[in-house]
């Protein structure tokens, strides 16, 4: 497998990004195309040891976090995330990992890879740490306004990535609501709601927030507005809480002495709640594999996110998305 990682993309970009990529192909021997000015990459890469792991691809252009995608795309045919996307394309490239704005990732993900038949909108999934095992939460940012049919579809390319990628046995999927009957939520919701209900998908209904974590479902579906707002809601609370348990175990004697007994479950805790270990979320829709990392993301969450990409290509879940839209989604037109 090689991934294509838009070196320029990211807040931190490329001197960040391109720690990662070669941490990733260090650590895991996998191999890494960096894709960006390749003057700069060069100069990040200074620091680090040569690899035959790790190539440059050269090009121009990059796009910045504050522009606006579609316009961006269509106006630099050579920005580094597209060219990524083009080796992709080619065959020289497996999978992108990018940090870059990601609007345009989506945009030009759609532009130059496609999407899967029968896909009107692709979807950004989420991978939360659940109670018990992993929940996917499916749409948390690319498509802010839904109608039913994209709701349905989300929690198919969800129970796809389930079943795929994370080993779930035919995962319940819940439609994120304000209330657990079918006729709570908005209009979109209700008659997303009857779509599920009548398919063969494993539904379990309406979910509410509180639902999230507790394994009650392994996929639950919302549009990008409201599932962006649960992803940041649930990073933030997890660092808060982490800072709030650190700090009163460690503000007096006896609390600094059952810290040093509690330290190894807690540092497990503190792991799995750092979204930099499930490094970015995957587009799922597109005829292709492409992780989406935070603009602001360590070089740990990219190294992790080139790991999830190999992962999520040598899996080839785009195939079981085509198997699934085909036994659960041709009853919707």
């Amino acid at each position: 497998m090689q991934i294509a990682v838009d070196a320029m993309g990211g807040d931190r970009a490329p001197r960040v990004v391109v720690q990662g990529a070669v941490e990733a192909a260090l650590e895991w021997g996998i191999d890494v195309i960096l894709v960006g000015d390749a003057k700069e990459i060069q100069g990040a890469l200074k620091d680090y040891p040569k690899t035959d792991r790790v190539e440059i691809h050269h090009c121009d252009e990059k796009i910045l976090m504050d522009e606006q995608p579609l316009k961006a795309v269509r106006k630099k045919k050579k920005a580094s995330i597209t060219v990524a996307f083009e080796l992709v394309k080619k065959g020289r490239a497996d999978a992108v990992v990018s940090a870059g704005n990601s609007g345009a990732t989506l945009a030009s993900a759609i532009i130059t890879l496609g999407k899967i038949e029968g896909i009107e909108r692709p979807g950004f999934a989420g991978i939360f740490p659940g109670y018990k095992d992993n929940v996917i939460v499916i749409d948390v940012g690319a498509n802010v306004d839904c109608r039913p049919v994209h709701l349905f579809q989300f929690g198919i390319t969800g129970h796809a990535l389930g079943s795929a990628f994370l080993g779930m046995r035919n995962p319940r999927v819940g439609l994120l609501s304000i209330g657990e009957e079918g006729g709570k939520g908005n209009e979109q919701v209700r008659i997303a709601h009857e779509l599920f209900r009548d398919s063969d998908l494993n539904f379990a209904g309406n979910v509410e927030g509180r639902d999230i974590f507790t394994g009650r479902v392994q996929v639950i579906v919302c549009d990008g507005f409201v599932g962006n707002v649960v992803l940041k809601l649930s990073e933030g609370m997890a660092e808060t809480v982490t800072k709030m348990v650190e700090d009163s175990m460690t503000d007096s004697l006896p609390g600094k002495i059952g810290f040093l007994f509690a330290r190894h479950g807690f540092e497990k805790l503190k792991g799995k709640l750092d979204y930099s270990e499930y490094g970015g979320v995957p587009i799922l829709g597109i005829k292709g594999v492409c992780i989406v990392c935070h603009g602001g993301s360590s070089s740990k969450a990219i190294k992790n996110a080139v790991k999830m990409a190999d992962s999520y290509a040598a899996k080839n879940v785009q195939a079981e998305i085509s198997i699934c839209l085909e036994r659960y989604g041709k009853k919707v037109s």
